[in-house]
């Protein structure tokens, strides 16, 4: 991998930035992500390396970003990636020269994540940017994999009394929680557990989303609950965390011989309940459109579709 300052005959510079020094170069294209972007920096979760812009008199006309976990050494995601008006072939030689700097030689990109209005499909004013932003991934090889639906509770939304069926604790242990993750995966509508299990057995997707995901949230275990039966047998369990950003419902899961019977309601309330308890000034949580119960749970629990996600991937 490179990252040497590319001069193309549009009269154009692509290069990544130097360093925070830069950010307010990058950062002259707006998007949800700009305020996170210094941040982001400082801690790790993006370097330099992997934020490129396309100059055109000194003025950024396009730019793509990405982000990865804490604690990873590789980009995870292509979330930032736009293009001025007018300006779409300085994007395409972006996004090409970028591509091959950050993403080593013979491996596969990182999917390509944006946000976008939950009308964005109806809205002339958006629907053109965004279907200039997917032409140019689709241009590098990239096909859809899924939209999803961002979901917020706001502080002061009623919250649903607890379902006398059931009894809440914490989490035994990793070896509790990989196995209720596992058996949940029969059935799942979740599109990338649905990939996942095409390479991998339950255990290996749910043994890999764990040490990727809920191994490096560093909010309290005892956050993690377990709804039981009165006769202590467990019916599903919720994930509540805190990410870099934002309180999350980062994980619901039904076991399949309970599922049906409104259970859903009940763990969802209790992930929200915990983080309410704590004061945080908001909770997120995402699902996929073809997810429509829990897509469904979150609306009956107060939580309001704020936005999408629209998801790509190179195969």
């Amino acid at each position: 991998m490179t990252a040497a300052v590319s001069q193309h005959p549009l009269g154009l510079t692509v290069r990544p930035i130097t360093g925070p020094d830069e950010v307010e170069l990058f950062n002259q294209l707006p998007y949800a992500f700009n305020h996170e972007i210094a941040d982001d920096l400082r801690t790790g979760r993006r370097r330099p390396e992997w934020l490129w812009v396309a100059l055109h008199e000194g003025r950024t006309v396009a730019r793509a970003g990405w982000w990865c976990r804490l604690g990873d050494e590789r980009p995870f995601l292509l979330d930032v990636l736009d293009c001025a008006e007018g300006h779409q072939a300085a994007g395409r030689r972006l996004l090409g020269t970028a591509l091959g700097a950050v993403v080593a030689e013979g491996a596969k990109p990182p999917q390509y994540v944006r946000l976008v209005p939950g009308d964005w499909r109806a809205d002339p004013a958006v629907r053109p940017g965004i279907d200039a932003l997917i032409a140019l991934v689709e241009g590098q090889g990239a096909t859809p994999f899924v939209e999803r639906l961002r979901f917020q509770w706001n502080p002061g939304t009623p919250l649903a009394a607890p379902d006398p069926r059931l009894a809440f604790r914490a989490v035994a242990g990793r070896e509790e929680l990989v196995g209720l993750m596992a058996e949940v995966l029969d059935g799942t509508l979740d599109a990338h557990s649905l990939r996942d299990l095409m390479t991998m057995t339950p255990r290996q997707a749910a043994e890999e989303q764990y040490q990727d995901e809920m191994e490096k949230y560093s909010t309290p275990r005892d956050w993690w609950r377990v709804a039981v039966l009165p006769d202590g047998e467990p019916v599903g369990f919720v994930i509540a965390a805190k990410n870099s950003y934002h309180a999350i419902i980062a994980y619901i899961g039904i076991r399949p011989a309970h599922r049906g019977h409104g259970y859903i309601d009940a763990l969802l309330a209790e992930g929200t309940r915990i983080l309410a308890a704590v004061g945080v000034p908001r909770i997120r949580a995402t699902t996929d459109l073809g997810n429509t119960p829990m897509a469904a749970a979150f609306a009956r629990a107060g939580y309001v579709n704020v936005e999408r996600e629209i998801h790509y991937d190179w195969t």
